[in-house]
């Protein structure tokens, strides 16, 4: 029996506007277009496939769909904003000047949503 411990993992997000997500995946993000079907976008991130899926309509969920773990949440954070991309902010989320939270573990945390409204993350790990 196969099991998928040691499996790549591929990730999955959606857009019902493939150019824009185009633009803000590759673009803003960074990452590099592997292939662009009539079906998905394919991205390289950072080693793992993430497929944004081409659909006619997104129902971003209420959760986070996919996140990084970064060096200095800080300046990774200020570098997306400079390119246009809003931090979230939650109520009752105790988070600071610059959008970011800190969990109860040590670990910095940050919110932003791509064109589709799908939450992505920022995570500073302690050490």
């Amino acid at each position: 029996m196969t099991t998928l411990g040691r499996a790549k993992v591929a990730c999955f997000a959606a857009t019902a506007n493939a150019p824009r997500a185009k633009t803000f995946y590759g673009d803003t993000l960074g990452l590099d277009l592997v292939e662009d079907t009539p079906f998905a976008l394919v991205f390289d991130a950072g080693g793992t496939t993430l497929r944004v899926q081409k659909v006619d309509a997104v129902s971003p969920p209420r959760y986070t769909v996919l996140g990084w773990e970064v060096a200095d949440i800080r300046s990774v954070a200020r570098a997306l904003q400079a390119k246009g991309v809003r931090l979230r902010r939650y109520d009752g989320m105790d988070q600071d000047a610059d959008g970011i939270w800190a969990s109860p573990s040590g670990a910095l945390v940050a919110w932003f949503e791509d064109p589709d409204g799908n939450t992505l993350s920022l995570t500073q790990l302690t050490a």
